[in-house]
């Protein structure tokens, strides 16, 4: 028996971000969990570039490969998970991993991204201590 789903209670209650956008990567969708994550209200997100989330250093690649997968309709993000740094509202660097799908026209043009994204600081923490560590003990033992 299938039951309908109300979608617009399941992207506010579930723990990820979703944040859409258009053609242009401005932001159409912002969910509460987007909210918690990057520090920003629905207000202070909604028709902004997504360069309110991006570093400036990653800004260039994010938006050469933004623009690519408009013009051709494809990424590979789809399934691989992507990890990228990202800004909170109060300056500090975020570490985030997500995943990206693409919605379409009727004439197969993409009209928008979604990335459902969550907050990956702890586990980049972790390995990075982990990495040092490991150089650490190598340098020792040679």
């Amino acid at each position: 028996m299938h039951s309908a789903i109300d979608f617009k209670q399941l992207v506010e209650a579930v723990g990820d971000a979703i944040v859409v956008c258009d053609a242009k990567g401005a932001i159409t969708f912002w969910n509460p969990a987007a909210e918690r994550l990057f520090g920003f209200a629905e207000h202070e997100a909604l028709g902004r570039s997504l360069d309110l989330i991006i570093p400036e250093k990653q800004r260039q690649r994010h938006w050469d490969g933004y623009n690519k997968t408009m013009q051709t309709g494809q990424t590979r993000y789809g399934n691989d998970v992507l990890r990228v740094p990202a800004l909170h509202k109060d300056g500090r660097t975020l570490s985030i991993a997500f995943t990206v799908a693409m919605l379409f026209s009727a004439e197969k043009t993409v009209t928008a991204i979604i990335a459902i994204i969550r907050d990956d600081t702890a586990r980049f923490n972790e390995e990075r201590v982990l990495r040092k560590r490991l150089a650490e003990l190598e340098a020792k033992a040679a």
